[in-house]
Order: structure tokens, then sequence, then C-alpha cells
């Protein structure tokens, strides 16, 4: 029974974390965006102390339930473990004890900590398991969706019906698709041969919880007494946790799978209190050194306290007719973060690189950072659409705290950027015709149309920009005709400030 009740729980948290990555209609996260919220690293990030002291509290009573239920980075493990104990009968039983690797797992940890406390978060966050699955998830499953909802959306109007639409793929970064890549390789390769590897050996969550599920209440628990040594519990241990010959577990390494306690015919291995002991429960090896087992605990509670401080493809034709050049990105000397990041320094200190909020942004503002020291963190470029005003999603479903939530009022006001025109691109100047896009598209007023020559009023008129009302949106840098580059773009700030 409580097999089946984690994997029915894991199976539903999985599901829920996917959708929040699928999902283009921006309408899910308002279900179940908490589920980006209770995980554990975005949690520390955003000092959301209630879920990190509620995370601890549920491993110090019932182990790293955190790892099989709630982390879709683990649950995708059990699911390409299981897939592959399906394969032959013999895989159902492929595992086998393994001494635990600490120094490995304490030194990877403690990298982890020090590239966050030195600022290199999006180092930090390539082996952070909530953000390598949202890579995954956002760069490798999304498209697959999209394709698919695309496919259907093309039936569906052969029918004559609306049930479904399509929405455009389009590649966001080549940095952040390789890793995305080399990361499922590794994790699939590693699932798929040992189960639990990447967990119990790389990931820093995992290491943590373990020290603290040294001491939890609630262990599963071998009774030497009606053990036959028959070793099936070891064998279906996908976290290589169970030491048979001495009949000991490992429970900085247990995940609370339950899969031995399903595993055993005689009922020599329950999930207990640890006071509730029947018989012998441990053989020589089984008695942890209470010494060693208390500096790991204060170890990993100094650590997580420092890490705390610390779509249809592109149209290219307008109406079938006329052929639309491809526009190209600006060199921006600063770039722009959305409404809500602070700054520049905030936002690389917070942000997990975990993709969410590009999953989510409705105009495809948001796409990866391929400059080394922001590698993979969102940032705003106005190629495919510009900031609206009035969308806020990319705050309200940021977990880690980089994007702090906004109010569409206090957005109208976050200057983020301004605009800078490049008049040898006007195409005033170019072609010598009449245009005002951005002046017409600005939402907050901030460009006007100037006579290109002063006093002449037959001359033509061209942009200049307010800076002092401009709030960096892109409407302008979108929506110029000019090409392949805009002659009007936008400048970040390293600051922003309410206008």
């Amino acid at each position: 029974m409580l097999k089946k009740t984690r994997k029915i729980l894991a199976a539903a948290i999985f599901i829920a974390a996917m959708l929040l990555f699928l999902d283009f209609t921006g309408s899910i996260h308002r279900w179940l965006g908490w589920i980006a919220k209770i995980q554990f690293i975005p949690a520390v990030l955003a000092m959301n102390f209630g879920i990190v002291l509620l995370l601890v509290l549920l491993t110090l009573l019932f182990g790293r339930v955190y790892c099989s239920v709630i982390c879709p980075l683990g649950i995708m493990q059990d699911i390409i473990s299981w897939v592959h104990g399906r394969t032959r009968k013999r895989n159902r039983f492929r595992f086998s004890w393994s001494k635990a690797k600490n120094p490995l797992r304490y030194t990877v940890l403690a990298l982890f900590v020090v590239a966050s406390a030195a600022g290199a978060l999006s180092v930090a966050s390539l082996i952070e398991p909530y953000s390598a699955f949202g890579r995954i998830a956002s760069n490798l499953f999304a498209p697959l969706y999209l394709w698919g909802n695309n496919l259907l959306a093309w039936f569906a109007e052969k029918a004559g019906s609306y049930a479904f639409y399509s929405s455009e793929v389009w590649f966001k970064g080549l940095a952040t698709f390789a890793v995305a890549v080399v990361t499922f390789t590794a994790i699939f390769i590693l699932a798929w041969k040992n189960g639990r590897t990447y967990c119990n050996t790389i990931c820093p969550v995992g290491t943590i919880l373990g020290a603290v599920s040294r001491f939890s209440l609630f262990k599963p628990v071998i009774d030497t007494e009606k053990c036959r040594n028959c070793g099936l519990c070891g064998r279906q241990c996908k976290a290589s946790c169970i030491n048979m010959k001495e009949h000991r577990i490992d429970y900085s390494r247990c995940v609370a799978c339950f899969d031995c306690i399903g595993a055993c015919n005689e009922g020599a291995i329950s999930y207990r209190p640890i006071w509730k002991r029947h018989g012998k429960t441990s053989g020589p090896g089984n008695e942890e050194k209470t010494d060693a087992g208390r500096r790991a605990f204060v170890t990993s509670s100094a650590i997580v306290l420092s890490a705390a401080a610390l779509k249809a493809q592109d149209m290219k034709v307008d109406g079938g007719l006329a052929v639309i050049q491809d526009r190209k990105a600006p060199s921006r000397m600063t770039p722009l973060k959305p409404a809500g990041s602070m700054s520049l320094r905030h936002f690389s200190d917070h942000c997990t690189a975990c993709q969410l909020c590009v999953s989510v942004c409705p105009n495809h503002v948001l796409r990866p950072s391929s400059a080394i020291e922001t590698l993979m963190q969102p940032e705003m470029s106005f190629e495919k659409g510009w900031c609206r005003p009035e969308c806020t999603k990319c705050s309200e479903v940021c977990p880690s705290g980089p994007i702090v939530p906004v109010t569409v009022e206090e957005k109208s006001s976050i200057q983020t950027g301004h605009a800078v025109v490049v008049y040898e691109n006007c195409v005033v100047n170019t072609d010598g015709v009449s245009c005002g896009n951005c002046a017409r598209h600005c939402p907050s007023g901030a460009i006007m149309m100037v006579r290109s020559v002063p006093g002449d009023k037959d001359s033509l008129k061209i942009p200049a920009v307010d800076t002092e009302r401009c709030i960096g949106c892109g409407a302008c840098e979108y929506l110029c005709p000019a090409r392949p580059y805009s002659a009007i773009y936008v400048e970040g700030h390293e600051v922003h400030r309410t206008i």
C-alpha cells in the first residue's frame, strides 16, 4: 500500500511539473504553480524558509520522500529505470549494494555552494535537480508537445473546429539546448543502468537531505529473524543502499521508494518508527556512528544556511505575398531583464535557469542567455514579440525569487531599459518614406516624431526618445519595419527604477 500510494503521488506531481513547462496557454500555472515553489533549491534561493523548514521536517519524519515523490527529476529517473526493468525479466533484479561515495558527494555539494556564493549560480544550476528538469522539459519535451498540438490543430481546422489552435515552435538557444541534451543523456544512462546514481552521488539536494534522513523517525527496518538472505530486497533497491551481508541499510541514500518492502516475501522489511523494533533488526554494520552522523547533519545544515544567504514554424511571408526578412538581435551593452528583477545582480544571484518563465512567456520575449557569466539565465529580446505592460506571467511563476511578483500597475511604471534610435537604419533616411510606427505603438508615450531637418516643414519626421518616460517594453524595436536590424532598440539598465 505504501508503494502504491507513493507511486500515485509521484505520478501526479511529475505530470503537474511537466505541464508547467509544456503549457503554452498560460493558464495551468494558476492551479499548479505551487509545484515549482515547493522545490528545495528554489525555495532556499527565494528565502522561503517556511517551505525549506517543511521539507526538512518531512525528511526528519519520513526520510527522503522529497526525492521519491516531490522532485520531478528523481521521478523521471524512476520512470527510466522502471522502463528498463520491463525490457527483460532479469532486469527487474539488476541492482546490488555499492558503497557510498561520500567524498565525491560532499565535494560536489561544497563546489555547488561555493559557486552559488560566488555569483556563478548559472554554473551551479547545471546540477540543481529542478533546473535540470526544467531545461530538459522546455527544450526537449515542449517542442514535441507543441508539434503534436499543431497537428491536432491542423486536423481540427480541416474539420471546421476550433478546439485546438497552433502555436509557434521556435529554437530558444543553442547553449541551453546542448546542456539539456547532455544532461538528459547522462541522467538517462545512469538511471537506465544504475537507478538513483545521480541522486546519491551528484545531486546537492540528495546529499543535504541524505544527511538529514539519517535521523528520520520512520525508516525501513530489516528484521534479521525473519530474513532468509534471499537478496531480493537488495536487487530491487535502485538506490543500491541495502547491504544484505550485514543486514544494513544506508539511510543517507534510501529514497523511501518502498520497493524493498514489496519485494520481500517474508515480511522481513517494514517501514516503521525507529523506536518500534521487533526481534534483531541490525547486523554488525547497521549501527551508525552517532558522532559521524551528527557531524554530517551539522555540516549539511550549515551548507543549507550558507546557500540561503548567499510552436507551426516561423512565417516567412506576409499574407502569402511579401517575403519577410528575418530580424536580427542588436548588440546590447547591458542585457534586459524582466520587470520585477530589480537589478542584474539580484537576478543573477537568484536565478537557477530552470526556464519556467521562458516556457510561459506568451510573447516569446524571454530566451536563455548565451553569455558565459549568465549562461542559460533568461534575458529579454524582441525579435518575436514585445513585453506587454499587462502581462506579468514571468513574475507569477518564478519559484526562486529572481523575478519578484509585480502587479500590472507596478509593471507599467518599472523602467527596465530605454530605447535608442539608430538613425542610419530608419526607413525615413534609407527609403525616404514617412513611418512613425514606433511612436504610434509606444504604450508609455515616450517617443515623439520630430522634423529630420529642424525648421524645414517639408522634411520627414524621425523619432526622438524621452528616456525618462520609456519603460523598455520593446514595442518600438519589435514593430520597427527596418531589416535586418531595427532602427530603434532597447538598451538594458543594470538597476531598474520606478518612474
